[in-house]
């Protein structure tokens, strides 16, 4: 398990799952329903794996932990890398946490548009995760100004 990029995974599930969702084609009330079914299993999933990082997190190192790194723009001193500490690992927690809650809250609320505000949350979550999870400058830039930018 030591072996798996687990941070990644958590960080990129949400991504998948929001994938997902905007290829689910249909009618309307199917649509619907199928986008909140996924997006739901999707977000309890990476809350369930993030639990994978909290159990294999040593609490009595002071370094960052889980390290995943590759690679990206060598020229620049650019890397993707990504890992946890005491403090991003609970806010990790908490998104991968709330995150489900969020969606089952709104599971009767949102009534238009329901598959694009399930594509977005999901899209949400994995920028929430890899900002907190950012240990590269430009990557936390990445994860942190996505939202905001414009086309």
């Amino acid at each position: 398990m030591s072996d798996w990029p687990l941070l990644s995974i958590v960080t990129f599930l949400p991504l998948l799952g929001a994938l997902f969702v905007l290829s689910i084609r249909g009618e309307a009330a199917v649509v619907a329903r199928n986008a909140r079914n996924v997006a739901l299993l999707t977000s309890v999933a990476t809350f369930l794996l993030s639990l994978l990082i909290w159990f294999n997190f040593d609490s009595s190192s002071a370094e960052f932990q889980m390290i995943d790194q590759a690679r990206w723009l060598p020229g620049y001193a650019i890397a993707y890398k990504m890992g946890v500490d005491g403090i991003s690992l609970f806010f990790v927690l908490l998104s991968t946490f709330l995150t489900p809650l969020c969606l089952l809250s709104a599971w009767q609320a949102v009534q238009v548009r329901v598959k694009e505000y399930m594509i977005a949350f999901l899209v949400m979550e994995t920028l929430m995760i890899g900002m907190f999870c950012a240990l590269d400058l430009v990557v936390f830039y990445s994860f942190f100004e996505a939202p905001t930018s414009r086309c």
